[in-house]
């Protein structure tokens, strides 16, 4: 999770965006989308069953109850170990972990109001560190000023500096890029603050 300091920094930059544009500006950082407990404990069952019929050529003998019981102690063990974060987030596969992250994402666009703002003009920036997961939302409002193309160009720069370990440089320095894109597509013209600007943290 980032620094105090960075969380700082993060709501002065959000706040200065917000001064040149009618949009509202909402960055999220979620630890992690999943725990993913359901991926690890199918892995150590699943390697347990495939292991099993080796059991019969080890170099002693064991009866049904004590090769049933050294089934169990094997998957407990994997079960625990597949449970240490480093090794899970190995073992579950891009497409789910995209697919939970970006489901989080949306839950967080709805419950932070992004979709209620005056001319649909709420941007959420939202960042799972676990899956390397960065994703822009952008309302009505300013979908229709701002392509795509745009968008994912800042965030495949956010996730290179994301896997380098720089979440906090690359956070400020998407903030700064969104709001540029920002300034053109919604210009300010009035004073208003209809979210809060500090960093959503989210362990």
């Amino acid at each position: 999770m980032l620094s105090s300091s960075y969380q700082r920094q993060v709501a002065e930059a959000i706040k200065e965006v917000e001064t040149h544009t009618d949009a509202e500006l909402v960055a999220i950082v979620a630890r992690e989308a999943d725990k993913y407990l359901y991926i690890s404990t199918l892995w150590a069952a699943f390697i347990t069953l495939l292991l099993s019929p080796l059991f019969q050529f080890l170099p002693w003998w064991l009866s049904f109850q004590q090769a049933f019981l050294l089934q169990w102690v094997l998957f407990i063990v994997l079960a625990v170990f597949f449970r240490w974060r480093p090794i899970t987030m190995r073992l579950v596969p891009k497409k789910i972990k995209f697919w939970r992250a970006s489901n989080l994402a949306r839950r967080q666009f709805l419950e932070q109001e992004l979709h209620s703002t005056k001319d649909r003009l709420g941007l959420l920036i939202f960042v799972c560190e676990a899956e390397h997961y960065v994703e822009i939302l952008a309302d009505r409002g300013l979908a229709q000023h701002v392509s795509n193309d745009d968008w994912q160009t800042i965030i495949e720069q956010f996730v290179r500096e994301l896997k380098r370990g720089k979440a906090g440089e690359a956070l400020l320095l998407c903030i700064a890029q969104c709001g540029d894109l920002l300034k053109e597509a919604a210009p300010s013209s009035a004073v208003k603050d209809e979210l809060p600007n500090h960093l959503i943290l989210i362990n």
